[in-house]
């Protein structure tokens, strides 16, 4: 139940879900999606969230950097990694910097969120698809969206 909330992590950006997915610039050539790196104020609570809300799987860090850094797999070989030494607050609201990711069902992803006591906005976006917005412990803002059928 934990993974529900994790299929496709900047589902926006990246179009799909096949592991060859490329933007093709003209300055850069092909370029794929490597990682995500967020700035955090407590590692351990983060990496909790991370693994326990948002159901990602660890990946192995280096020795030297397991105490301020926690690195998660989430597909196609790309990674979200939290770096330990946020000293000012993250500051979001539902229009503010945000990524977005894709679920199952929206009702079973907002039944998890009020289990945990997570808080969140909820709201249907301008083509009628429903969008709940929560923040990990530093207040960056996630957005969740029903995968279509």
């Amino acid at each position: 139940m934990k993974r529900i909330f994790f299929l496709l992590l900047l589902a926006q950006l990246l179009h799909t879900a096949d592991a060859s997915a490329q933007v093709s610039t003209q300055k850069l050539g092909n370029v794929t999606w490597n990682h995500l790196a967020l700035q955090v104020k407590d590692i351990e609570a983060s990496k909790t969230f991370y693994k326990d809300i948002i159901g990602l799987t660890p990946v192995t860090v280096p020795d030297n950097l397991k105490a301020i850094r926690g690195w998660f797999d989430i597909g196609n070989g790309q990674m979200i990694h939290l770096l330990a030494g946020r000293t000012t607050p993250v500051v979001n609201d539902k229009n503010g910097s945000h990524f977005s990711i894709f679920v199952d069902s929206i009702d079973q992803a907002e039944k998890f969120l009020t289990s945990q006591k997570i808080e969140f906005h909820k709201q249907v976006r301008f083509d009628n698809v429903t969008q709940i917005y929560f923040a990990d412990p530093d207040g960056y803002l996630i957005e969740l969206n029903q995968r279509a059928k």
